[in-house]
Parts: C-alpha cells; sequence; structure tokens
C-alpha cells in the first residue's frame, strides 16, 4: 500500500504537430506518445512525448507511411520571463499594432 506522504513525478513532457496524408496513421500513433488532438481538416495531430525520447520519436514517426513531416514544440524552449517579444525575434512589429 502506498504511502500518503508519496509524491508522483513529473515527467517534462513535448508536444509534436504531426502532419498526415492520411487518418489512418491515427491508430498508429498512440504507439509513440498521447494523442491530444486531431485536426480532420487541415490533417495535422498534436501527441505530447516524453522529453527524454523527443529524438527518437521524431525518427520513428517520420519513417511511418502517412506522416510527411514532424514538427517538436518550441514552448519549452522559450524564455517565460521575456515580456517584449519583439526585441527576440519572435514577433515583427507591423503598420497596424500601433
Amino acid at each position: 500500500m502506498q504511502m500518503p506522504d508519496e509524491q508522483f513525478e513529473m515527467v517534462p513532457r513535448r508536444g509534436l504537430a504531426v502532419y498526415i496524408s492520411s487518418r489512418r496513421v491515427i491508430r498508429a500513433l498512440r504507439h509513440y506518445g498521447r494523442v491530444h488532438y486531431v485536426s480532420k481538416r487541415a490533417h495535422y495531430a498534436i501527441i505530447y512525448v516524453d522529453e527524454a525520447q523527443v529524438a527518437e520519436t521524431i525518427e520513428r514517426l517520420e519513417k511511418l507511411h502517412n506522416v510527411k513531416r514532424v514538427v517538436p514544440s518550441a514552448l519549452p524552449d522559450l524564455d517565460p520571463d521575456v515580456a517584449d517579444l519583439a526585441s527576440t525575434g519572435l514577433y515583427k512589429t507591423h503598420d497596424e499594432d500601433d
């Protein structure tokens, strides 16, 4: 029996955008990570995998027949303390923003 003092350990995860050519591959994506969202119109799926297995999972996913490309999320790499996105180059101001 578990003691109430034991806590769950947080595992860092990363989202992957998997662009697909057919929805048949969605069932196979469940073997590689947790499928969070599937867009039927835009033909992509968002899956979450453990941070330690990102590179290996991307290689394995790109070998699947109906997968066009896999893009990892950049969210864990962003600095949460940055207030001005234009200074980092992530956001470019336009005339309409004034």
